[in-house]
């Protein structure tokens, strides 16, 4: 579905330092204002969508996917070359995340994009670019995936990649090296990728294209191409291994090999659905050139198909295209019918008969999208375990999302518990199926966390894997005590047990899908609270501490995604209305809704509110991969402050003192 936004980004809204606090009219009409926006953004169906974007990698992918095939479109690669010139930084190259540093990977492939849209090399942009690049040690140095990509134009030799033998396919699960012990994204990543590495093709390129001009050190004269940094002794090691594997690759027996190509093939045609092989940008792209290494015709239903799915990924804004990594309805929806929800309950419910209306809607558009009969990759490790999760997308049944899970369960608990109750008593089983060893959670699979594979040539962004984090297994905690089943305290205690494990010193926790210490505490905080944690408990008053410590003078709160990279944890230069919106829910969620700094949140929040009823941030908020893949998700500055504004006003009015529900 090609999304095209409402209203372009405006620059953020100026912030009155030290607001006073909000008086309940002011929050009210707040509340009313965002609960409109949000509302006039629902689908005709029930079902809300944003826009969800990464940084300047996939654009410049696509763009280069384009030529490899000869498909160009010229009028959305300059829509495409507008995004990427816009998103430049200061320092020449490009970041992962709004003002973030210079990335070496991600400015090669913005360069080769703009070089192949017909950016002159020596137009200031593009020669501030290359400089910086070349000071950085060149194109040779970049990652993985963009020196896979190099290689599919003839720019670096193949063994400029780690040997990756399509072999790989016929391992199982327990031997080292096998796809299984791997992440889903992983697996449907490297599976046509291997196929590719196998046939090593050549893209078409029909403008002739190239970037020899990045490289330090003719590519063909580089001695070494992986020369970390290696995170342990095992990269090392394994250094030698893809030393000694490239030259065996290519000797393999023929008939060793044409079984890998159909295991390969076995794998990835059940998993293909209008939303693309994992519902993920690479996984999608690498299956359409896949197909064409093959020799599948453009127009073959499969490939057809694969390419749809591509382009079902673009967003148009005004002047300017990108290609967004994934699409997030699920979980938009399940967001903003929270917000919605929490707005609509309460003494001073707004629109509580009209909202109750469109949440029908969305729970039954919901409902339509309960993964019931496939059972995916995640079936492997609990074969007992019946189907009954949601995937993050439209389409992705081999791939239900533990969080979107939860979270769609509590909104269906919450709303109609009986009209939804075999829906939430098929996610209740299929979540508490999905437990690790260790108590936690992990996004799609159980126990999913072999380390050692981290530290492999292919696995430089060192996200090879899905293990437990802590607000993933936050909001299965908060689901399961929502539903209040005597029979799941166990299960509820085991993960408890684990996230007081994962409690950092500061009193935070890392918040893996979300940036970051602040969304890592909010979700614990709500745990603790849904599960009965009691309020005064050690655990929680470190987190209280740690919250009204990084508070800005302004009243809200802001962390910056360098808190992935070693930067101090819930700070930012500027104070954010999603971030505002974690804090200030996580201290409700225990108790402090009359505090000083939840009062000095939510004027916060009133403050910057536009006259539309939205707000308005440019900061990333999320995470694919820490250090290497980071996330806009534009909903977010639009959900959370609603929620958070709502459940102010609904604790000050019915004096509870404690939230009732576990998000």
């Amino acid at each position: 579905m090609l999304i095209y936004s409402d209203v372009l980004e405006r620059p953020e809204t100026p912030v009155v330092p030290d607001a006073a606090a909000a008086d309940a009219r002011q929050v009210q009409q707040a509340v009313e204002a965002a609960h409109a926006a949000l509302s006039g953004r629902q689908r005709e169906d029930g079902h809300w969508v944003f826009e969800l974007e990464a940084d300047a990698t996939i654009p410049a992918e696509y763009v280069l996917l384009e030529h490899y095939l000869d498909r160009i479109d010229d009028g959305l690669q300059a829509r495409i070359g507008h995004y990427l010139r816009r998103i430049q930084g200061e320092h020449g190259g490009w970041p992962l995340y709004h003002d973030g540093g210079f990335d070496l990977s991600a400015s090669v492939k913005a360069y080769f994009a703009l070089k192949a849209i017909g950016d002159d090399i020596d137009a200031p942009h593009m020669k501030l670019a290359r400089e910086a690049i070349l000071d950085r040690g060149g194109a040779a140095r970049s990652n993985v995936f963009t020196r896979f990509q190099m290689a599919l134009f003839g720019e670096v030799p193949w063994c400029a990649t780690p040997a990756m033998p399509i072999e790989l396919m016929l391992m199982p699960k327990r031997a080292l090296f096998s796809m299984w012990n791997m992440s889903y994204w992983s697996r449907s990543v490297i599976a046509p990728l291997l196929v590719l590495r196998a046939k090593e093709p050549r893209a078409i390129n029909p403008r002739g294209i190239h970037i020899q001009e990045l490289f330090v050190t003719p590519p063909d004269a580089v001695k070494d191409w992986i020369r970390g940094p290696f995170r342990s002794i095992w990269g090392h090691a394994f250094k030698y291994v893809d030393v000694a594997l490239q030259p065996l690759q290519y000797r393999f027996p023929k008939a060793l090999r044409e079984k890998a190509f159909r295991r390969a093939i076995e794998f990835i045609e059940p998993r293909l659905s209008g939303g693309g092989l994992g519902a993920i940008y690479p996984a999608m792209a690498n299956v359409v050139m896949m197909y064409r290494a093959l020799g599948v015709p453009d127009n073959d239903p499969r490939a057809a198909q694969a390419w749809q799915a591509v382009q079902d990924l673009l967003v148009h804004n005004g002047d300017e295209t990108y290609c967004q990594p994934c699409v997030s309805p699920v979980w938009d929806t399940g967001l903003a019918g929270l917000a919605m929800a929490e707005a609509s309950s309460g003494p001073a419910a707004t629109k509580p008969a009209e909202t109750k209306a469109s949440l029908r809607k969305s729970m039954a558009w919901l409902r339509e999208r309960q993964i019931l009969d496939v059972k995916g990759d995640w079936a492997l490790n609990c074969p007992d375990v019946r189907p009954g999760g949601w995937a993050f997308q439209y389409e992705n049944d081999y791939y239900p999302d533990v969080d979107d899970t939860a979270v769609v369960g509590m909104l269906m608990h919450r709303e109609d518990p009986e009209g939804n109750r075999e829906a939430i008593s098929r996610a209740r089983e299929w979540i508490i199926g999905m437990q690790s060893t260790d108590g936690g959670w992990g996004a799609f699979d159980i126990d999913n966390d072999l380390d050692v594979l981290n530290h492999i040539p292919f696995a430089d962004h060192g996200a090879l894997l899905d293990p437990p984090t802590a607000d993933v297994s936050a909001r299965c905690i908060s689901f399961l005590a929502q539903l209040g089943d005597p029979d799941d305290r166990p299960v509820m205690d085991r993960g408890l047990e684990y996230l007081r494990r994962e409690q950092e010193p500061e009193g935070c926790w890392f918040g893996r899908w979300g940036t970051n210490y602040i969304y890592g505490t909010w979700s614990v905080l709500c745990a603790f609270n849904a599960a009965g944690v009691p309020h005064d408990d050690p655990a929680v008053l470190r987190a209280v501490r740690w919250l009204e410590s990084v508070q800005r003078s302004d009243g809200g709160w802001g962390e910056d995604c360098a808190s992935y990279e070693g930067g101090p944890p819930g700070e930012y230069k500027t104070s954010l209305p999603t971030q505002t919106a974690w804090a200030v829910l996580g201290l409700m969620a225990v108790g402090r809704r009359d505090s000083e700094a939840v009062r000095r949140g939510i004027a916060y929040l009133v403050t910057v509110q536009g006259e539309d009823g939205e707000w308005q941030e440019e900061p990333y908020n999320a995470v694919g991969f820490p250090k290497v893949f980071y996330l806009r998700y534009h909903g977010y500055k639009q959900f959370f402050p609603l929620m958070a504004l709502s459940r102010f006003r609904n604790l000050g009015l019915s004096n509870a003192g404690r939230v009732e529900y576990g998000f």
